[in-house]
């Protein structure tokens, strides 16, 4: 996996990042969810210099300009709820691209700490020859981004990937390496050293889908 920490340099990028953490700024969540398009919208552009490209002959009022374009279609696929606002992100950038959908989600058998991801729906467009930008803002234990890919495994040929993420934890990473294909992109904005009892992100910034529409049931 090759893997690119965008916070390792800093930029506009850290602001963003101390935001959606500050328990204090939390409480907008229209201010959270923006927080998260934006950071979507930074790391898109700089996933989108690693892709390939070609000329493209444009045609202006005064004549014709040579100009180095995307040649790859895009397939954004978001986690639900959570990726929603990071799924704008990306889609500001590459508004040209197709859109997929899955949900996953922590189902807790026995009402403890150990949970199982349960993935019930998936929606998506062929991916064959297309490059997937798989969208999770919280890259926690890495369970989830590992059951997801198993599931569109299933139902889809998938060639190319870039996994991206707001926050993650080096345990998360560490536990995604050997799951994707060697040839897999991370984009990262912000790492974290350690998951707490629950699996959370520590010190992380607390249920990115609760702060983004509301606590649920």
């Amino acid at each position: 996996m090759i893997i690119h920490h965008l916070q390792e340099k800093n930029s506009i990028l850290n602001k963003f990042i101390s935001e959606i953490r500050d328990v204090k700024v939390q409480k907008d969540s229209l201010r959270f969810r923006r927080n998260i398009e934006r950071i979507g919208e930074v790391l898109g552009y700089e996933l989108s210099k690693s892709l390939k490209y070609s000329n493209v002959s444009i045609e202006t009022p005064l004549g014709i300009k040579e100009e180095q374009l995307s040649n790859k279609d895009v397939v954004l696929c978001s986690i639900l709820r959570a990726g929603l606002p990071l799924h704008q992100g990306l889609l500001n950038y590459f508004d040209d691209a197709e859109n997929a959908f899955i949900s996953a989600y922590r189902h807790h058998p026995n009402n403890d700490a150990e949970f199982e991801i349960v993935v019930e729906y998936f929606a998506a467009p062929s991916l064959e020859n297309k490059t997937l930008l798989l969208a999770d803002p919280m890259l926690a234990t890495g369970q989830s981004l590992v059951s997801v890919y198993e599931a569109i495994k299933k139902q889809r040929t998938v060639n190319e990937i870039h996994i991206v993420a707001v926050i993650g934890s080096e345990e998360g990473i560490e536990y995604l390496k050997d799951k994707f294909p060697e040839n897999t992109h991370l984009w990262i904005a912000a790492v974290d050293p350690v998951l707490n009892s629950k699996g959370y992100i520590v010190p992380g910034l607390g249920d990115a889908g609760d702060l983004a529409f509301g606590p649920k049931l």
